[in-house]
């Protein structure tokens, strides 16, 4: 199996098009709150004021990472009375986070990489 297929059912096709969204992923994955955020949500969801719990960020930024975060359908929310709550349905972008993290656990601790 290559790497390539690790998590995918299907085989796209490389174009300018795939390659622009995955980049616009990585842009978003790439500033460390909103990170942590998705590290959160994959677990399971929560309203806003757990995740500023969590994270310790004020919640105008944590909740303007989540805006962020849904604009670009990284996350979902669904309203339960007055409270937000937020979720990843999408097991590629949990299993992203998952590795992103793993990876740099790796480089933080020195364990050695692994395939």
């Amino acid at each position: 199996m290559t790497t390539r297929n690790l998590s995918l059912r299907h085989n796209p096709a490389p174009s300018d098009e795939l390659f622009g969204q995955a980049a616009d992923i990585l842009k978003l994955l790439g500033e460390p709150t909103r990170l942590r955020l998705l590290w959160l949500l994959s677990d399971k969801e929560h309203t806003v004021g757990e995740l500023v719990e969590a994270t310790g960020a004020p919640r105008t930024v944590v909740s303007q990472h989540l805006a962020k975060l849904r604009l670009g359908n990284l996350v979902s929310s669904r309203r339960n009375g007055r409270n937000i709550i937020y979720h990843i349905s999408d097991g590629h972008l949990k299993r992203m986070v998952a590795e992103a993290v793993n990876r740099a656990d790796h480089m933080v601790s020195g364990e050695p990489l692994h395939d």
